[in-house]
């Protein structure tokens, strides 16, 4: 199948995978942050963006995993760095567990739930529906901005209207995102202790939709990312870049360290 992929930068590869409902431009705000010292690949993932829904099989993380992987071969790039928030961040930890990356980090990564969730058909998406012949002077305004948002930003009037625009456009028309939405619920993700690749898991301290497991193994990386919520491309730029380029001194990125299964915010 094709997938579509922006490709920027140089130096190591790095490859970001967004969460359920959006596509690869919500990694805009930091790719001129990472093009200078990485060669950036950002994906929409099947059934998102410009990318076709998966023929013939579930769109579970496993298989956008392999969907990923088989673009990547055919790319010539080979164990990058990957990177993926929320359901991507699942995707990204399938590649690690697949031996598909040579370091993964997953930014309030779905999947760790202890057990597969309820089904879940919410309003939102409908109404982001019906919003959208409204949707340009609604996001024009800080408020409008924060009442779309707010459940996945901090700080949504740190998102540019046209961004905010995209952002729910994306959400409202996403092809694949109710059979993305229900494999994902049905799922959880297991192997954890069995990735040998280096894993940094990022939880935003602001996020309303993703818990902290109990337990994670003790060679995971855990870093709290302060004053974000579930999407921190906004809300925390800076920080989230270091990061993704191997990490800063803590009073310079706004980071916390805390065991598995300290409380969230």
């Amino acid at each position: 199948m094709t997938i579509a992929y922006d490709r920027v930068g140089s130096g190591p590869a790095l490859v970001l995978l967004h969460p359920l409902g959006a596509d690869r431009r919500c990694w805009d705000p930091i790719v001129a942050r990472l093009r200078d010292h990485r060669e950036v690949i950002a994906i929409d993932l099947p059934g998102f963006g410009q990318s076709p829904p998966l023929a013939g099989a579930g769109p579970t993380a496993r298989a956008l995993a392999v969907a990923v992987a088989d673009l990547l071969r055919s790319i010539d790039v080979t164990r990058p760095h990957v990177a993926g928030n929320s359901l991507g961040g699942w995707v990204a930890l399938e590649l690690g567990l697949e031996g598909a990356a040579q370091r993964v980090t997953a930014i309030a990564p779905a999947g760790l739930w202890p057990e597969p969730l309820v089904p879940k058909h919410g309003i939102a998406r409908r109404l982001g529906h019906a919003l959208l012949p409204l949707l340009g002077p609604v996001v024009a305004t800080s408020i409008g901005r924060s009442l779309l948002l707010s459940g996945a930003v901090a700080h949504p009037r740190r998102v540019p209207a046209a961004d905010a625009r995209h952002l729910v456009r994306a959400y409202a028309l996403a092809p694949g995102f109710t059979a993305a939405n229900d494999a994902m619920r049905a799922g959880r993700f297991e192997g954890l202790e069995r990735i040998r690749c280096p894993v940094t898991l990022v939880w935003p301290d602001h996020d309303r939709l993703i818990q902290r497991p109990v337990w994670i193994p003790d060679r995971i990386d855990n870093v709290v990312l302060v004053d974000s919520g579930h999407m921190p491309m906004w809300d925390a730029p800076d920080a989230l870049s270091q990061i993704l380029l191997g990490g800063a001194p803590r009073e310079r990125i706004g980071l916390a360290r805390r065991r598995a299964g300290a409380p969230t915010a």
